[in-house]
């Protein structure tokens, strides 16, 4: 006999599946940033060229990976909407993990000259393609698992895996950055990357028994025929273009995380070890912090805390980039971990809920995939790099990265004024509220074509 009973939500398995993927993914993204700043810059690019302008080089590389984002959200949310969130959820935590790991196997500019950067260049873009799926899957997974009065606080747990991604990250890093120069240029700056495959193993292992939700199971019996990213161009793209606005305020973590760090180590001659401890704290800060601002937004609304959270963190980034040229440690501390640790946190914890809750279930990792990763690419390719044009040459102007952190805030705060808010409807009226009659009918047509033939 046939069993076909409804899956069980297991909002608590799937919250961590979810978290650990994203933890992974935010690693490979504090470690590549994190050695940009420090070492990649000094490793594969000429060393005639001014210090500034390799660092320029270095963060273009990391911006490629971001670049190239949309495309694979074109690819692999439409995967996640037909054959469900986990498929795509293993099919990137291997992309992430094994590019990652090369990385850190990579010939640098002395072994290979011009070679050297452009294997890099090729490795993130793979890499990027491969992280464009994975967020809009976990937090498609996380939502459709969790009691409707707790979505907000269950998809949290995506984020803050950006959080500990980024703590682990520095933390392994800060004992290589304290090494003699000869030593983290030789061999220590790899093993960080080598790191990632024992994150890949856990996330595999917690991830291989994780099942599809029932909202998924119930989009995939209506036997539907109209293809998700048609759907989401033809009835959704307003919604595209503002999830992508809000999520430019990525920017200004970008900036906080990688830019930051170049500034203050190779414009003003801070001390590594030291400076890396601020994203430390900010991330373990952001750690345990970002599933109560989810538990927050459950209460008063996803768009109040995400607004709330994206004004702190634009408005913080320019006395934490002021302190930096004063030297003053104190100041550099409290305002990062302001900037990162709490605010930007806070609009991090909404944003899962928040976006994700914009699409009907039948088209929602396809919509997330390509709204957030487009917010994304274009806030990955301004923050650190245009941050790092506007510090100079010498990389000592704060100016105009902090006119830039405002700007982006300003962006992503006006794109989700317009936003409706959700957080009183459950799921299922969700779906109901963001469709449209024609689209309905679409829908509905669609399941009647194979029939009529």
């Amino acid at each position: 006999m046939t069993n076909t009973a409804t899956p069980k939500k297991t909002p608590a398995k799937a919250a961590i599946a979810s978290w650990v993927g994203t933890t992974l993914e935010y690693y490979d993204f504090a470690v590549y940033g994190t050695a940009a700043a420090l070492v990649l810059n000094q490793l594969f690019f000429p060393p005639e060229l001014p210090d500034g302008i390799r660092v320029l080089l270095s963060m273009a590389t990391l911006a490629v990976g971001y670049v190239v984002r949309p495309l694979g959200a074109f690819i692999l949310g439409p995967l996640g909407d037909r054959f469900g969130r986990k498929f795509v959820m293993m099919l990137t935590l291997f992309g992430i993990g094994i590019c990652t790991f090369i990385i850190g196997c990579l010939p640098t500019y002395e072994d290979m000259g011009v070679l050297a950067p452009i294997l890099l260049v090729v490795i993130r873009i793979i890499q990027g393609l491969s992280v464009s799926g994975e967020q809009a899957s976990a937090i498609s997974m996380s939502l459709e698992h969790a009691s409707d009065h707790r979505r907000a606080f269950t998809t949290s747990f995506v984020t803050s895996g950006s959080a500990s991604g980024g703590l682990l990250a520095t933390a392994v890093f800060i004992p290589f950055a304290a090494l003699p120069q000869d030593q983290l240029l030789d061999w220590a700056w790899r093993v960080p990357f080598w790191l990632s495959a024992i994150v890949v193993v856990v996330a595999y292992i917690i991830r291989r028994t994780l099942e599809e939700p029932p909202a998924f199971h119930e989009a995939q019996a209506l036997g539907a025929q109209l293809a998700p990213m048609k759907q989401v161009l033809r009835f959704h793209w307003v919604t595209v273009i503002r999830v992508a606005a809000c999520a430019m305020i990525a920017g200004v973590s970008y900036l906080f995380a990688t830019f930051s760090v170049a500034f203050a180590t190779t414009g003003y001659g801070l001390d590594r070890p030291t400076m890396l401890w601020v994203p430390v704290l900010a991330s373990l800060l952001a750690l345990i912090y970002t599933p109560f601002a989810g538990y927050i937004a459950d209460l008063i609304g996803r768009r109040t805390v995400f607004i709330i959270g994206a004004i702190g963190a634009g408005v913080t980034t320019a006395p934490y980039l002021w302190a930096i040229t004063e030297g003053n440690w104190p100041l550099i501390f409290l305002f990062g971990i302001l900037c990162n640790g709490f605010f930007y946190s806070t609009a991090n914890a909404a944003w899962p809920a928040f976006f994700a809750e914009m699409f009907p279930n039948r088209v929602r990792v396809s919509g997330l995939a390509v709204g957030t990763q487009i917010g994304f690419a274009i806030a990955g390719a301004i923050g650190p790099v245009a941050s790092t044009a506007l510090a100079g040459e010498d990389l000592l102007d704060w100016v105009g990265p902090s006119l830039l952190g405002l700007g982006l805030m300003a962006i992503a705060v006006i794109a989700a004024l317009t936003a409706k808010e959700t957080r009183r409807y459950s799921l299922d009226e969700v779906d109901e509220l963001q469709q449209s009659e024609r689209e309905k009918d679409a829908v509905t047509a669609s399941i009647r074509l194979p029939a009529a033939r």
